[in-house]
């Protein structure tokens, strides 16, 4: 960055170039001046710069102050991970405002949490009315749920399923259970959970049956796709009556992948996914590849529709900024300041902030795509677009209808996507084999 006379300290960016101090503008350029300067090892410019930041966007300000505060944080752990100053790792220890403490959610209190806004409810609502045209006239429903948000969706679609005129089907549901912490979190085991949704799916006198396959993210969820498998070979005679439903809620982005393409780990044996591959082949184009040799009924994917793959940090920077500034815009419709609720909501939201900026490798899980990368990517593992009825579109506005006026639903082709203020939030979408 060249030297200016003008300001406040050399290689500093001058007040004209950056506009009026606490403008959205100016604070994203300065988040993006200070990760320049972490990046190129400046770390005299770093703590000038992250000064003024310091004092521009107090945690508990405006949203965008808040937002800023956010990547504050993140740049601090980042500046402190990769030993750019000293003075940034006795920061990070010792500042209580840069620590963030995320919330264990009981089964009541999360539940109660995703119903504040649209941003999960879209997609369960979009899911699930997809989800029962598929299964109707099966007798048996297997229901892969890979979701962010703990099953939290299968409630409401029990109950819609315990209505079916010619009678409900049996249920398995199958959930991949993994040891990271990824927010939101339960207080709970998985057993734990899967014993409430029984005793759920009883009292509207419906069968299921819970099933947690330990799997993660990291390696393609291969022991979920093995097990299923194998499973498949054993049934196969009741494959033929069984519909076997696959629901990918905010989930599928934290496969390991880069703009630029990935590698296949050493440790994953390309073979075991039953189909041909190559070794520069990414971990998601062989999870979905793996997905279709199944023959499901149905894949829904739902995700946030923003681009955080970037290897480039400012480019990670600025796309998160420009997308993470809804919901901390939105929050201050449904939630006030003092309130619980709202401290666990933003303290999600700066643990997503500090992993797009902080992490690098298989610790930065927030890689998120925008729908049409997705959409692409599943044509290529041979999967066909299949469009929402117009119930399901009434279904979707009907539940918008309970929250604030800033959420909007448009069709974009076959695919429905949740607006705030006019801008994309989440996409659904629905596939079945081509």
């Amino acid at each position: 960055m060249s030297k200016n006379p003008h300001s406040p300290w050399p290689g500093f960016p001058t007040s004209k170039a950056l506009g009026s101090f606490g403008d959205a503008n100016c604070m994203e350029q300065l988040l993006v001046h200070c990760a320049n300067a972490i990046e190129s090892n400046d770390a005299t410019l770093a703590q000038q710069i992250l000064w003024v930041l310091n004092n521009i966007a107090p945690p508990d300000g405006d949203s965008n102050q808040r937002l800023t505060c956010g990547f504050l944080r993140a740049l601090i752990s980042r500046a402190a991970t990769t030993g750019c100053c000293k003075i940034f790792t006795a920061m990070a220890n010792s500042n209580p405002n840069l620590s963030i403490h995320t919330h264990k959610f009981s089964v009541i209190e999360l539940a109660s949490f995703i119903d504040l806004t649209p941003w999960h409810r879209f997609g369960f609502s979009a899911a699930n009315a997809a989800i029962l045209e598929a299964i109707e006239g099966f007798s048996s429903v297997h229901i892969i749920d890979l979701s962010s948000t703990h099953c939290m969706q299968i409630p409401t679609l029990i109950d819609a399923i315990s209505n079916r005129p010619d009678g409900p089907p049996f249920i398995k549901l199958t959930v991949a259970g993994s040891t990271a912490d990824i927010p939101p979190m339960l207080d709970l085991s998985y057993e734990e959970l899967g014993s409430k949704l029984v005793n759920f799916a009883r009292s509207r006198n419906v069968g299921l049956e819970f099933r947690v396959i330990p799997s993660s993210s990291s390696d393609g969820f291969l022991s979920l796709i093995e097990q299923i498998r194998v499973q498949q070979l054993v049934f196969a005679q009741d494959n033929k009556t069984e519909a076997l439903v696959i629901n990918c809620h905010m989930m599928l982005h934290s496969i390991p992948e880069e703009t630029h393409g990935a590698v296949i780990p050493d440790n994953i044996n390309p073979a075991l996914y039953a189909f041909e591959s190559s070794s520069q082949s990414s971990l998601r184009t062989m999870f979905l590849k793996a997905l279709r040799s199944l023959d499901p009924t149905i894949v829904v994917l739902v995700d946030e529709d923003a681009d955080f793959t970037s290897n480039d940090l400012v480019c990670r920077l600025r796309s998160a900024f420009n997308f993470l500034w809804i919901p901390y815009d939105a929050v201050d419709t449904f939630l006030r300041r003092e309130s619980k609720q709202r401290q666990w909501y933003e303290a999600d939201l700066c643990w997503k902030i500090e992993n797009v900026i902080a992490q690098e490798g298989v610790q930065r899980v927030e890689r998120l795509e925008p729908k049409n990368r997705w959409v692409q990517r599943m044509r290529n593992a041979s999967f066909k677009g299949i469009p929402f009825s117009e119930d399901t579109l009434s279904e979707v506005k009907s539940m918008l209808d309970e929250h604030a006026a800033g959420w909007g639903l448009k069709k974009e082709e076959d695919d429905l996507v949740l607006t705030w203020k006019g801008h994309n939030v989440v996409f659904a979408t629905a596939w079945i084999p081509a």
